[in-house]
């Protein structure tokens, strides 16, 4: 009669092995900064009309951006994007803005907002569609792994 040849024993620790192997790229991707949800994706909007943009947008603390249908511009108190907004500071003043449709820019290949005020700075806003089709800008801010939006709402 043929011995036992522990089959029972060897299958759990192959198991144990499988586990153990897991648990260690789990922690290796954890401390390399591997978060899978770091890459969010962005949406894109791709039919935005210039005179839907035409108007005063508002964010939080009195931020407020007027975007006139000759292409001029007015900021007040608007953030610095991605790492930028970090630093604390805000700015305001007049400039220039247009909606980009074939370039690459920001985090998606749809169109977006170019806003400059001259010698100062240049934002590049996303586009997104709410709930009721209304249309959003936003950047992101923070560090890319934990970013958050800075969404502004268009005034009725």
């Amino acid at each position: 009669m043929p011995r036992n040849s522990g089959g029972p024993r060897i299958v759990d620790t192959i198991l144990r092995n499988l586990l153990a192997y897991g648990v260690a790229v789990a922690a290796l991707l954890a401390m390399a900064g591997g978060d899978p949800h770091a890459a969010h994706a962005t949406p894109a909007v791709y039919d935005a009309r210039t005179d839907e943009i035409v108007g005063t947008w508002r964010c939080a603390d009195g931020t407020e951006v007027v975007f006139r249908a000759d292409g001029s511009a007015a900021v007040t108190l608007l953030n610095g994007q991605e790492r930028d907004y970090d630093h604390g500071w805000r700015l305001s003043g007049t400039g220039t803005w247009k909606l980009i449709s074939r370039e690459r820019a920001g985090w998606n290949y749809g169109q977006h907002v170019r806003l400059r005020l001259p010698d100062l700075y240049k934002w590049t806003f996303e586009l997104r569609r709410d709930h009721r089709q209304a249309l959003e800008l936003y950047f992101f801010y923070g560090k890319p792994d934990a970013r958050s939006a800075y969404v502004l709402e268009k005034d009725p």
